[in-house]
Order: structure tokens, then C-alpha cells, then sequence
């Protein structure tokens, strides 16, 4: 299985830069270009740049490794499942070096393309996939997760927290996990019984709204679960989620748990008194590490899977929603961080990156 590797400091890569053949430009794409011979390209699944998701965050880290290196840097867009493929071609025919998808639904394009053109190199974050040429970027959300779901248990009035995802896939799962363990940690240390609604990780069975775009079906959702009595919701489904947040926002006295990146600063501004947190996936360090390192020659295929103690993953300040947090759940969330690093405290999933 591939291996955890360290971010590298883009101080110790940033000088060496490789200059390979140049590359054409890719046709209806966002980009920071520059005249250096190497070139990146990013295809994102269907929820688009501004998902204030993976996608965005994964765009991010590469715009900052086109700033950092002086390199080209273009993102396509897919609109829809059926873009995917051809725009993974399409970054292939532009002769780029380094080309990184992002999303479960690339897998299989990125395989393929990876496997016809052994000389390119690529990164798939989200999913771990096998090639000599092909980077994963996976993320153990579960960590951060375990201690948003704790957290939410030290804030709830109610007794009851929600969760729901767009899909029933271990990049979703995972989060879902990490939140009922850390809320059943909270119940076993306190004497409490928090009920968390819409997973069940024993069967792996729970609330998913089918898609990671139809904002609707995320209000719905939350809706639902803020009527069963939960006052604070964790959705785990891209841009579906801002209908939850829509939800919160209406309800009041209820708040949300944002992923992937902080929800109180990509969130609209009208979001932010009820974001609690977020369970930050450091995908933009990641990216101009591994971008760094390509330029640099030194491009492996080990996974880079991102912890807390490697920074990769971590919780979000609280922001407007500081003072819900007492002292001692702080204290005790710092307490519950340093044992998950240390491993006095395992968290543990079927969807564990490894």
C-alpha cells in the first residue's frame, strides 16, 4: 500500500525548477499563466471551480504553485459526468507534465490516460488509485472529524446533531464516521447521550441527498433533521451543503459544521453567525508540495494522505460562534487532539486511507 509522505517546504523546492517542453493552451479553461516551459493542468469533477469544495481548494493550492514557481496553470471545468473523461483527454493533448484531477469520478479517466502516457505525471485527490505515474492525495477526515463530532456534543442544547452526505462513497463516509465516534467519545467521557441522526456507522447505511449540486435536497435535508430536534448539522456534500446552511440560517439557535475548507470564509457572508466550524482538508499545501516536487524531480506515487499530525487535516477556528465553546471543552479537545497523534486515542474506519 502507498505510504504517508510529509508536505515539503516550497522554500526547499521552490528554486528548482526543471525546464521541460512547453505546452499549448487548453481551450475554455481558468488559468494564471507564465512563460515557463512547465505546465499543470487541473480537471475537476462536475461541481466546478467555486464548489466551495475540493475543487476549489484543489484549484487554489495550484494557482499558488503557478505563483510560487513561476509556471503555467490552467483548471478545466467539467460540467457534467460526461465532460470528465474527455477533459482529462484534453489535458493530456495539451502536453502538459503534471495533470491533477480531482474526485472519485476521475478515477478511472485518470487511470486510463496515466497507463496510454507513462512519460506524463498525475495526482488524483480523493482517491487512492494504483500507477507507477499516478500521486493519490487522500485525506484521514475521520481525525478532524472525531473532534468536530465531540465538539459538537460539548455545544448541542438539544441532545441531538445531524449528518448527511451527497453519496455513499469512503471520501463522504469517512467524515460521517469520525463525527458519530467523536460524538459517542463525548457521551462515554461526560455521561451524556447525544443522539447523532442520519448515519449509522456499524451498517454504513445512512442520510444521502444522491448528487453534490441540487442545494435543495441539502435544505431539504436539513430541514428534516432540525425538525427531529438536531441543532447542529454536518453536511458532507459540496455545494448541496449551502442548502443545509440555508436551512440553519432560517431555523436559528442551530449551527453548522462546514468540510473540506473553512465555510466561514468561502461560505456566503450571510453564513457566517451559524458556521461552527469546519473539517479542513489542507489540500492547497498539499498540491504545491507535490507540484514543488515534480518540477524538482522528485515525483513519486506514494500517497500523500493528510493527518492531524502532519497538518493535513485539522478543525476550523470557531469564529462568531467562540463563545459557545467553554475553556474546558477546549481544553479537552486540545487533550483529545494530542491523543489521536499520539495514538492513545484510535480513530478508525472501513474508509481509512492507507
Amino acid at each position: 500500500m502507498p505510504k504517508n509522505i510529509a508536505l515539503r517546504s516550497a522554500a526547499a523546492i521552490g528554486a528548482a525548477v526543471l525546464f521541460l517542453s512547453g505546452c499549448a493552451q487548453a481551450p475554455e479553461t481558468d488559468g494564471a499563466s507564465s512563460d515557463a516551459d512547465y505546465c499543470a493542468r487541473m480537471v475537476t469533477n462536475s461541481g466546478g471551480l467555486e464548489d466551495r469544495s475540493f475543487n476549489q481548494s484543489s484549484w487554489e493550492g495550484l494557482e499558488r504553485a503557478a505563483d510560487e514557481f513561476g509556471i503555467d496553470a490552467e483548471a478545466i471545468v467539467s460540467q457534467n459526468e460526461t465532460d470528465m473523461a474527455p477533459n482529462v483527454q484534453q489535458a493530456v493533448d495539451t502536453g502538459c507534465q503534471f495533470i491533477l484531477t480531482v474526485g472519485w469520478e476521475l478515477a478511472d479517466a485518470t487511470i486510463s490516460q496515466a497507463s496510454e502516457n507513462p512519460d506524463l505525471h498525475f495526482a488524483i485527490v480523493d482517491e487512492v488509485v494504483e500507477g507507477d505515474n499516478i500521486k493519490p492525495i487522500v485525506f484521514d477526515t475521520a481525525q478532524a472529524a472525531y473532534l468536530a463530532g465531540y465538539l459538537a456534543a460539548g455545544v448541542t442544547k438539544t441532545g441531538i446533531v445531524g449528518t448527511f452526505g451527497g453519496g455513499n462513497q469512503p471520501p463522504v463516509t469517512l467524515f460521517m464516521d469520525g463525527f458519530v465516534d467523536g460524538v459517542d467519545k463525548y457521551n462515554q467521557t461526560h455521561g451524556t447521550s447525544v443522539v447523532v441522526l442520519g448515519w449509522d456507522k456499524e451498517t454504513q447505511d445512512g442520510a444521502f441527498t444522491g448528487d453534490f449540486e441540487d442545494v435543495n435536497k441539502g435544505k431539504t435535508y436539513a430541514e428534516s433533521m432540525l425538525d427531529q430536534g438536531a441543532d447542529v448539522i454536518l453536511p458532507v456534500a459540496g455545494q448541496v451543503g449551502e442548502g443545509a446552511a440555508a436551512a440553519v440560517l432560517e431555523h436559528g439557535n442551530s449551527s453548522l459544521i462546514w468540510v473540506d475548507n473553512d465555510g466561514y470564509e468561502t461560505l456566503p457572508e450571510e453564513f457566517r453567525p451559524i458556521v461552527l466550524t469546519s473539517i479542513l482538508k489542507n489540500m492547497e499545501d498539499a498540491v504545491v508540495a507535490i507540484v514543488g516536487a515534480d518540477i524538482d524531480g522528485d515525483f513519486n506515487n506514494d500517497a500523500f494522505i493528510g493527518t492531524l499530525e502532519n497538518n493535513g487535516v485539522e478543525i476550523a477556528p470557531f469564529h462568531d460562534l467562540a463563545s459557545l465553546v467553554s475553556a474546558e471543552l477546549q481544553a479537552e479537545l486540545d487533550q483529545l487532539r494530542a491523543d489521536i497523534i499520539s495514538g492513545a486515542v484510535e480513530v478508525s474506519s472501513p474508509s481509512t486511507p492507507e
